[in-house]
């Protein structure tokens, strides 16, 4: 699997939300399935995302590099994966 393509299959075919307040009104709404977090997310964020009972996938990307990949003008920190849609981003919960 290939992450860049499994996220931009994601965000084009379901449902992703950005951001670090909107992703963690997903986690609280029990929509999220998935939570992909940059390298450089700030550590109280990643504290948060420890307390709760979500799949955290951390990549290696800065925010600046997420946003890109993503498909972004802007940095993303972290976002979460309400629908995968056609993308089979959900595997990395298990590896």
């Amino acid at each position: 699997m290939d992450f860049e393509t499994s996220l931009r299959r994601a965000i084009k075919s379901g449902k992703v939300i950005f951001g670090q307040n909107e992703t963690k009104n997903s986690v609280e709404s029990g929509n999220s399935k998935m939570v992909i977090i940059a390298g450089n997310c700030p550590e109280e964020f990643r504290n948060y995302l420890s307390e709760k009972d979500i799949f955290v996938y951390k990549s290696n990307d800065s925010s600046v590099q997420l946003g890109k990949t993503s498909g972004n003008p802007f940095m993303v920190s972290a976002l979460s994966i309400e629908d995968a849609g056609e993308s089979d981003i959900l595997t990395l919960k298990k590896e």
